[in-house]
This record gives C-alpha cells, structure tokens and sequence, in this order.
C-alpha cells in the first residue's frame, strides 16, 4: 500500500471519527496532525546518541573479552553510528545554511 494510499485512509478515518462525534465533515478534515519539526529533529538526534552509545557498548565488550561480541558487528555498529553522526551533521549545517539565508533577506 502506497504513503498516498495510506493517507487517504487515515483521513477517511478521521472524518468518519468527526462526524461520530457530531463535527460536520469539512470541520474534520481541517483536522489534520501537523508534524512538529522540533520533535522529529530531537529524535533524529537522540537515534543518533543511542546509535553511538550501542557502538560504544559493543566496542567496550569486545575489549573486554567477551565472546558473544565479534569483530564484524563492532565494525558495523561504529559504522552505523559514524554515518548517522555525518547525516546528522549534514542537517545541522543545512538549517545553519538556510537560517542564515533567512536572516540575510531584506523585509
């Protein structure tokens, strides 16, 4: 099933949901959950932290001796948090970048 699929669905849903409480249809549909970019940018950044710390852990239990922890999955583990952490970054230096483009604009 496709995203658009998906949310006409989901739509459909709210609207029938409206109107069980007695909200007219067109009320309904201005009801749309807006996403909170503040909030996925704080996930971002804590998926990115938890990322780090499970290469971490993975790293200090290999250093330790511990046999349930291989070579391969510490490299991977530090890989995926290298990478996310450069992702991350990359976002940061964009909204750096546009906040100074907006700041520069004359009104």
């Amino acid at each position: 099933m496709s995203d658009m699929q998906v949310s006409q669905i989901l739509q459909q849903m709210r609207t029938m949901a409206a109107m069980s409480k007695g909200e007219s249809a067109l009320e309904a549909s201005t009801q749309v959950a807006k996403p909170d970019f503040g909030q996925m940018l704080k996930n971002s950044i804590n998926a990115v932290n938890e990322t780090q710390k499970t290469a971490g852990g993975l790293e200090t239990s290999f250093e330790a001796g511990d046999p349930s922890t291989s070579l391969s999955e510490v490299m991977v583990a530090i890989q995926k948090a290298n990478v996310s952490f450069q992702a991350m970054t990359q976002v940061r230096n964009n909204l750096v970048s546009a906040y100074k483009e907006i700041m520069n604009m004359q009104v």
